[in-house]
């Protein structure tokens, strides 16, 4: 579900090296991680741009995509208050030809997720409830978080990824824009990316993050993080730096949200939040996620210079660590 827009790079050498062993080496732009969660994914990341008949259908399909997948249109427009006409306009919304295929996708996509009998978990895919054990919080986290890491993975857009790459690695100064939990990301990426030699910076304050905004240019890269693609000082700051000719990268879940309508590149995630973590905890997970990758890929791309500049900054602080006993 990422997008591409604006400016073209010239291709270059695959981003990253596979996550799993296949039989066939994947193309530029093919996931490497199995797709049959990726129609849900697609409905969680639409659902907020949806008209309200439609997001009655999508919240439907969320809820029990068995219960869907086995009800005929007529059954599914009516429990959901609509018409058989919106139920195809929603499949069409998905990039689908039709209702038979939101039914097949939805079957599939059921028996590959959340499945209480091959985690052991009763109700792992649902919310935290209030009379939940110490042993049910904690595995429907790890299953959430492990859940946002998979599907974030399956559904990236590997060409959108490598034009990203490619403006990072021939970027003259490389901005970092995020606000709340977003900043942590944008601050973990300026770490990374400063350990290999990588001139970037990390704003959150939105007076300091429009200065340094202003002073980009034409061979900078300004990179924006925001779950909802909503925020509007992150909004703001992207605006600025491609004003003044720098390539604007977005990481958001919602392919939909404004910020996706005005940069050059969109990196989506696949987080579900609960009530105990909206926009704090599963969206920072899948971000960073897509943060280690560009980091990764970029370093890859030059060898030698990356493993020097990761044995110097090692160097420097290694004195700072208290040593073992003896």
């Amino acid at each position: 579900m990422s997008r591409s827009t604006g400016r073209d790079e010239a291709e270059t050498s695959p981003a990253a090296a596979p996550l799993a062993p296949a039989a066939a080496k994947p193309g530029r732009g093919e996931s490497l991680l199995p797709q049959q969660t990726t129609i849900l994914v697609q409905i969680r990341a639409l659902l907020p741009s949806l008209p309200p008949s439609e997001r009655r259908v999508a919240t439907a399909a969320l809820a029990d995509p068995v219960g869907v997948a086995a009800c005929t249109i007529s059954d599914l427009a009516a429990s959901c208050q609509t018409s058989e006409t919106t139920v195809v306009r929603f499949c069409r919304s998905l990039g689908l030809r039709g209702y038979p295929e939101l039914r097949i996708g939805l079957a599939a996509a059921a028996s590959a997720q959340d499945g209480p009998a091959a985690s052991g978990w009763t109700g792992l895919g649902t919310d935290i409830g209030p009379r939940d054990t110490t042993a049910e919080v904690v595995g429907k986290i790890g299953f959430a978080d492990a859940k946002a890491v998979e599907e974030t993975v399956a559904q990236l857009d590997l060409h959108t990824f490598d034009k990203a790459v490619d403006a990072l690695a021939g970027a003259d100064k490389i901005d970092l824009y995020g606000s709340g939990a977003s900043a942590l990301v944008a601050f973990d990426f300026q770490q990374k990316l400063n350990r290999i030699g990588r001139r970037a910076g990390a704003w959150s304050d939105p007076h300091l993050a429009l200065t340094s905004a202003a002073l980009l240019r034409r061979g900078d890269v300004a990179v924006g993080i925001s779950h909802t693609g909503e925020t509007p000082d992150t909004l703001a700051v992207m605006r600025e730096a491609r004003a003044n000719g720098a390539m604007t990268i977005a990481i958001t879940n919602f392919p939909r949200s404004t910020i996706a309508t005005e940069v050059d590149r969109v990196l989506t995630t696949a987080a579900r939040e609960t009530t105990y973590r909206s926009g704090a905890m599963a969206s920072r997970i899948a971000a960073l996620t897509v943060v280690d990758c560009l980091f990764v890929a970029l370093a890859q791309r030059n060898r030698a210079r990356t493993l020097k500049a990761l044995e110097r900054t090692y160097t420097a602080v290694r004195n700072r660590r208290i040593a073992a006993a003896d």
